[in-house]
């Protein structure tokens, strides 16, 4: 009997240690996962920092240059350090995501107007040697009603849309359509307050097999575009808002379609 509760005693001891030492690795980890997103978010800043007067003085000398091989060399400096401004950006909204840090500012807008909009924008903007249709018209309403006024945090929702397009524009090698769709959702996924669906459709190469299971996820990306982090802060500024984000191959095996849903409050 003593023999046994001595090997009892011997055993809560021994698990009692384990738990101690189980409970310091996990405050280690956290400490450790604190200081990581610290240094990211100041490694991001300081590099978002420089990056800010270098796009805006390139942008003022461009105006200023006739020479067209000039115009030409600046373009490209412009073009690579808002691409390194915006995976700045991207860095630091992960670690606003992942510290549970992020704050909406909502206000009422149009939808369709704030589609029309970033869809002009890519029109202007596309770079040579692509020729993209994109269909959308900001009266054509959902179900014919008129203009779907969303709550929202609009720059934020804008990001959505513009990573989205941006996504369809990358994958679509020469020439093809981006086309973009609103629908209204009486329910959707047992919510009875009923919302808006965004359906961003493309002829691109569509998505590949194995990127499915990790297709919303950090660093998820087959491309030498970008660092994967696009989707991922999609999916993210989407749930936040009370939606969901999903994405699927078209039925005739042309492109990829995303969608999103947003409640409508």
């Amino acid at each position: 009997m003593k023999k046994r509760t001595k090997e009892l005693e011997d055993s809560n001891r021994l698990l009692l240690l384990a738990n101690m030492k189980l409970e310091r690795d996990n405050e280690q980890l956290k400490v450790h996962n604190e200081m990581q997103n610290e240094f990211i978010n100041v490694a991001a800043h300081e590099l978002r920092t420089p990056v800010q007067p270098i796009l805006a003085l390139t942008k003022q000398l461009r105006e200023k240059i006739k020479n067209k091989d000039q115009v030409q060399l600046l373009d490209v400096v412009i073009r690579n350090a808002q691409r390194l401004k915006n995976i700045s950006e991207d860095i630091l909204d992960v670690t606003k995501f992942e510290s549970n840090s992020l704050h909406l500012t909502k206000e009422k807008c149009s939808l369709n107007q704030l589609i029309f909009k970033l869809v002009t924008e890519f029109q202007n903007n596309l770079e040579s040697g692509k020729k993209i249709k994109f269909e959308y018209n900001a009266n054509n309403y959902a179900d014919g009603v008129g203009p779907i006024i969303i709550n929202v945090d609009k720059n934020r929702i804008s990001q959505v849309i513009s990573n989205l397009i941006y996504n369809s524009v990358k994958f679509i090698k020469k020439e093809g359509t981006i086309s973009i769709a609103i629908e209204r959702r009486k329910s959707y996924d047992g919510d009875n307050k009923g919302g808006v669906v965004v359906v961003i459709k493309d002829t691109g190469s569509g998505i590949d097999d194995e990127m499915f299971p990790k297709l919303f996820k950090k660093f998820a990306t087959k491309s030498f575009q970008g660092i994967g982090l696009g989707l991922y802060i999609c999916k993210n500024i989407v749930e936040s808002h009370g939606g969901k984000i999903w994405a699927e191959n078209n039925r005739d095996k042309k492109g990829s379609s995303f969608s999103f849903y947003l409640p409508l409050e």
